[in-house]
Order: structure tokens, then C-alpha cells, then sequence
């Protein structure tokens, strides 16, 4: 963790939890029902921000999956403190069924605060795309939670050369993209995909979900102190839809978040140990809550 690196928790400044997870950098913190905000420093945004880590404001833009308190709650605040700090406005990314609600909250905020809160707002889609710029995108996905929802799959678009040019010499290349002729192709790769709080429904039927290279997906509920029935009656996922998908998966890493507080650190750790199958065990992290809670 780089230094500076914390998040105010009562009072106190704590480690902001951060992984390396396949080359990618992650610093998140996600508690079912508290908060959750998923930080990816080498894309330049976040999903989330339940409450407002300090890093997180670094990041100008969020990708917002619905409009839960402990999902969006920390906005405004993230919003105000880059304008206090001479930032550029952020940008916010919200379902386009939130979207007038969400322009209503800043209004609200605007008159009490008595201050501009400059941001940009866009409303988005199952299937929009969001570009990032060096070819990199954000796609849409419909998840299904108790309130209208998105998942995000991040993607990097490659050039590729054109398999009839596979034997093909230097030279002749050359002379080909000389001549004016493309020799390769776009190729996109989904790097990472976060589904936000959602039904296990979700990996059935998104690709992205399943093939990206990191997955990074809620499963709030381990055992059966919380039945499957319940777990989907919250619009939760639970550990038993998982393992029966386990051949599913493609992903070479998963970061399983948004657990419920009902289970400790050691928990987590005991139950992934003794119920994932030997296909998922070694490709699955789990993400840990730091103390006190």
C-alpha cells in the first residue's frame, strides 16, 4: 500500500484494504449493508462510493451499479472535496432509471450547500458503452437487484494481425501497410467485471461476467445461516449458487466482496477453504474487512 493510502473510520484513519490480483491494482473496501467502493487506480475510476475514502476522490470518474445508500451514499462528499481541493469535475455514471432522482439530490445539496458542486452526469444503459480513451471502454449490463441496476465490464481494444497474414513475411507486411492496406485487427479483451449487488442470474447470462480476466463479484452470504430463498429474496448472492456454476467460470482471478458482517475475517477464510470446489479454490480472493466494525 503506498503511503497515504487510509480511510477515516470513526474518527480514525485505517488502512484502505488494496490487492494485487493478477497485475491489477485494487483498493476497496465492501461490507454488505455498510458500504462499498471498489477502486481501480490504473483506470482512473471507481465503482461506488458508499462513504467517500480518501483515495477515492483522487479518481474522477464512478461508475454508480444503483442508488443504495451504502452504494452511493458518499457522492456528494466526493463531489465537494475536488472542488475544495481545485480538481477537475467529476464525472458519475448512474442507471438511467435514477438518473432525474440523482440531478434532484445534487439541486437539493446545491441549495443547501450553497455552492456549486460542478459534475458531469450521464445516464446509462444495459449495453451503452463508455469510453475511456487509449482504447479502453466500460460496458453496461443489466443485473438484477431490488432496485434498477448495472454491472460493468472494462475492456482494452488490442490490435491483432490478420489471420489470413499469419505466415506472412516482414517485409510483405510492410509492403502491404505501405501500399495502405490494414494488416491487423481490433481485438477487445474484457480485463475486469463487476456486477455490484445482484442475483447469481447474472453470471448465467453475461459473458463478460464469466470470461473476464478478473470478476469481482458480490457474495454476501457463505452458509446456511442465510438460506439460498433468503439470500435472493434480498437480491443477494450466496456461496451455494457459486459453487454449483463453479464450471462456469472462466475468470483466471475472482474477488468475491460485499460479505455479510455475520462472518469474520477467519470465517470467510475457513468456509472458502472447506466448501470451494479444487476447480475455484486457488483463483478465488476474498475481501477482507479491517477493524473495528
Amino acid at each position: 500500500m503506498a503511503p497515504g493510502e487510509y480511510e477515516s473510520r470513526g474518527g480514525r484513519e485505517v488502512p484502505l484494504p488494496t490487492l494485487d490480483i493478477n497485475g491489477e491494482t485494487v483498493r476497496a473496501v465492501s461490507v454488505g449493508g455498510l458500504e462499498t467502493c471498489i477502486e481501480l487506480p490504473a483506470w482512473k475510476l471507481c465503482f461506488d462510493i458508499g462513504r467517500c475514502p480518501p483515495t477515492a476522490t483522487r479518481l474522477e470518474r464512478v461508475l454508480f451499479t444503483h442508488s443504495h445508500t451504502d452504494h452511493m451514499g458518499g457522492v456528494v462528499h466526493h463531489c465537494a472535496t475536488r472542488d475544495l481541493m481545485g480538481m477537475r469535475p467529476p464525472e458519475y455514471v448512474v442507471p438511467a432509471e435514477v438518473h432525474d432522482a440523482f440531478d434532484d439530490m445534487f439541486d437539493t445539496w446545491r441549495r443547501l450547500d450553497r455552492s456549486e458542486l460542478p459534475c458531469r452526469v450521464r445516464a446509462a444503459r444495459p449495453g451503452d458503452r463508455i469510453e475511456l480513451g487509449h482504447g479502453r471502454f466500460a460496458q453496461a449490463f443489466r443485473v438484477y437487484h431490488r432496485v434498477p441496476s448495472l454491472g460493468y465490464a472494462l475492456g482494452q481494444v488490442r490490435r491483432k494481425l490478420r489471420p489470413d497474414l499469419a505466415g506472412a513475411s516482414r517485409a510483405e507486411i510492410i509492403r502491404l501497410r505501405q501500399a495502405g492496406e490494414a494488416v491487423d485487427m481490433p481485438e477487445e479483451h474484457i480485463e475486469v467485471a463487476f456486477c455490484g449487488d445482484t442475483l447469481i442470474d447474472v453470471v448465467d447470462r453475461e459473458e463478460a461476467v464469466r470470461t473476464a480476466r478478473l470478476l469481482i463479484l458480490e457474495v454476501t452470504f457463505l452458509d446456511d445461516r442465510v438460506s439460498v430463498d433468503k439470500a435472493r429474496s434480498k437480491g443477494h448472492v450466496h456461496l451455494d449458487e457459486v459453487i454449483e456454476r463453479a464450471d462456469l467460470f472462466e475468470n483466471e482471478a475472482l474477488l468475491f466482496t460485499h460479505v455479510s458482517q455475520r462472518y469474520s475475517n477467519a470465517q470467510m477464510h475457513r468456509i472458502l477453504r472447506e466448501r470451494l470446489p479444487d476447480s475455484l479454490r486457488d483463483r478465488v480472493r476474498i475481501l477482507e474487512r479491517e477493524p473495528p466494525w
